[in-house]
């Protein structure tokens, strides 16, 4: 095997992706290069003295390179390697699921339009995502209100008999049991997608020629309707904010960076409105403002997210041809990238940096704000150490069983749930009722476990309880000698009519810390008193709902068990498809063939026995 010195000589000059292993031929970076010799000898020639990137490299132990015929192969061959290995020093944006999206099922006869956090290759129509969840609902309740689209479940769409509630306050033309022309609810699925995607002034001219002619035709009532639409539309243009005289479709990215810390600001611009702007927090990255914003793109335009016609950039890519041509084939016309030197561009990019600059400001505040929080709650429990990453472990059971513990994590005060973790109870035996301190016992002990192996430990450890979960936390530590991670335990507030009164007592939150007999009690409006509960109350709501998956996949199981023709692997795959009865239930013929190892007579007898359970 060749050595590293031995590799970077023989690097190819071609355009490819290189691939940055560590010791364990762990993937921690990827990137891409119109000539991968050069831009990896970049890194290893000693003049590039960024503390990130030696950071880097003090940590490759190999590299690997995958050539290419051209830069847009290279260019897709990196966003796939990118979602495949999640390499460390990559560039991670949030991901589009914790925001909501609009879903429009065009591959249904009837379309419905409905707010989503999950973005799938399915043929539909999605828009977003929206950084906002109040301006998506709104934006649904304009389309329910004045297109009258529908917004049941396709369960409830077959069997129907009669219109519903929607229909009979005006919000639904009830195609489900009234004859409506399909080309007349299609077409209004066309304009309530046109609102959705910011091309207003295009909808409303169409509408003004619509209500005319019904005007016209003297069908007053439709035109009317027509009129309130127009009215709806317009008075949602009047929030959004006109930034071009030109109307174009444009995403706007502006980049602001102070010491190791960068904030990106993407405005949605459509048809000249600004509409929406995305923020993105990132940290410890010293790469080039060139390599970070074609990081940036490569995930940005992932998935389902719309191409705009223009993107405009505060750097230039070299690779900037090649990223052209493929958005363009993706969004099936011309989309220019442009890096303006002057003019109406340029300081639409400059507004952009500016966003950027007073999010990164308003976000700095809030972190010295989580500092002062943290500090204090050090303070206040003489933690040994600053508790910068704080986990909070709970068990969720009902008389033992479905028993599941939680983990929870918050770095710098704040959730990172790609550390959140759930574990499975193996050692207490369901039929002995529940035994709570076992159960945390078991949890801590596997997580510090695996974290005394990995070198991967918190600060702080918080268990859902008093003195006896307290010590099962101790007991996990001094058996697998571990040392200098604080531990407290919080028990929750009791709450009780006060006798001969009608008033309520309410006992405070009570802090159990190792070696001291008696609780601390934090104020009220302590701030550290405020994060233990948000990290506890976290914590909570995590093991509750693993715990309720675990009900409903028996539940699941049970009630297909008495289905002929449904195993064990026909389960598994409809409880990975649906995840309940009642979606079962709710599903299509069609939703249910599509589910793996089934076909359509298995399918009708599983509507059957579930539909029939349910009469």
């Amino acid at each position: 095997m060749d050595s590293l010195p031995d590799k970077l000589g023989n690097l190819p000059s071609r355009p490819g992706v290189y691939l940055m292993r560590d010791k364990a031929g762990k993937v921690i970076y990827v990137g891409k290069a119109k000539d991968v010799r050069s831009r990896v000898r970049a890194y290893f020639n000693n003049s590039d003295e960024r503390s990130q990137i030696q950071f880097l490299l003090r940590r490759v132990d190999d590299i690997e390179t995958l050539v290419t015929s051209n830069d847009k192969e290279a260019l897709i061959l990196e966003n796939n390697l990118i979602k495949q290995y999640k390499p460390r020093y990559n560039i991670r944006l949030k991901d589009d699921k914790s925001y909501l999206s609009i879903k429009v099922t065009t591959q249904h006869p009837w379309p419905r339009i409905l707010a989503t956090r999950k973005i799938v290759k399915d043929g539909n129509r999605y828009f977003g995502p929206f950084s906002s969840a109040v301006a998506a609902r709104e934006t649904i309740d304009i389309i329910e209100k004045h297109f009258l689209l529908r917004n049941c479940t396709d369960h409830n769409f077959r069997n129907r008999s009669r219109p519903c509630l929607q229909y009979q306050i005006k919000r639904c033309m009830a195609p489900c049991v009234l004859a409506v022309p399909e080309d007349v609810y299609r077409e209004q699925v066309r304009q309530a997608m046109l609102f959705i995607d910011g091309k207003q002034q295009e909808l409303i001219a169409e509408l003004r020629q619509r209500m005319q002619a019904k005007s016209d035709a003297l069908e007053f009532e439709t035109a009317a309707r027509i009129r309130d639409q127009i009215q709806a539309v317009e008075k949602t243009l009047e929030k959004q904010r006109m930034v071009a005289h030109w109307g174009a479709d444009q995403d706007i990215f502006g980049l602001y960076r102070e010491g190791g810390f960068i904030e990106v600001q993407v405005l949605l611009v459509r048809q000249g409105k600004l509409t929406d702007n995305l923020s993105y927090s990132l940290q410890d990255l010293e790469f080039p403002d060139e390599e970070i914003v074609g990081s940036l793109l490569t995930q940005f335009y992932q998935g389902q997210r719309f191409v705009p016609d223009e993107i405009l950039l505060p750097v230039s890519l070299e690779d900037r041809e090649a990223r052209e041509e493929y958005l363009g084939e993706r969004k099936g016309k011309r989309v220019e990238i442009i890096n303006p030197q002057r003019g109406d561009k340029r300081h639409l990019v400059q507004m952009a940096e500016e966003n950027a600059r007073q999010s990164f400001s308003e976000r700095h505040d809030q972190e010295k704000a989580r500092e002062t929080m943290l500090r204090e709650l050090q303070a206040q429990l003489r933690l040994r150490r600053y508790p910068q990453r704080v986990e909070c472990f709970d068990i969720s059971t009902i008389h033992g069983s479905h028993a599941v513990g939680s983990m929870v994590t918050f770095i710098d005060g704040e959730p990172d749930k790609n550390l959140y973790r759930h574990f499975r109870i193996r050692t207490i035996d369901p039929s002995s009722g529940g035994d709570d301190f076992g159960m945390m016992l078991e949890v801590l002990k596997r997580r510090f476990s695996r974290g005394k192996e990995e070198a991967d430990l918190p600060d702080l450890i918080v268990v859902d309880g008093g003195r006896g979960q307290l010590a099962m936390a101790l007991t996990a530590m001094a058996e697998l000698g571990i040392e200098g991670v604080d531990a407290v335990g919080l028990a929750k507030m009791r709450v009780q009519a006060a006798p001969r009164s009608a008033e309520i007592e309410r006992s405070e939150e009570r802090v159990f810390v190792p070696g001291q007999s008696n609780p601390v009690i934090l104020k009220r409006n302590s701030n550290a008193l405020f994060l233990l509960q948000r990290v506890r109350d976290e914590a909570h709501r995590f093991a509750i709902t693993h715990h309720r998956k675990l009900r409903s996949r028996q539940t699941l199981y049970s009630a297909l068990d008495r289905i002929a023709g449904v195993g064990g692997a026909r389960k598994r795959a409809l409880l990975r498809a649906f995840g309940s009865v009642k979606r079962i239930e709710d599903a299509s013929l069609e939703e249910l063939v599509k589910v793996p190892l089934m076909n359509e007579q298995i399918a009708k007898e599983i509507l059957r026995a579930l539909r029939g359970e349910s009469q």
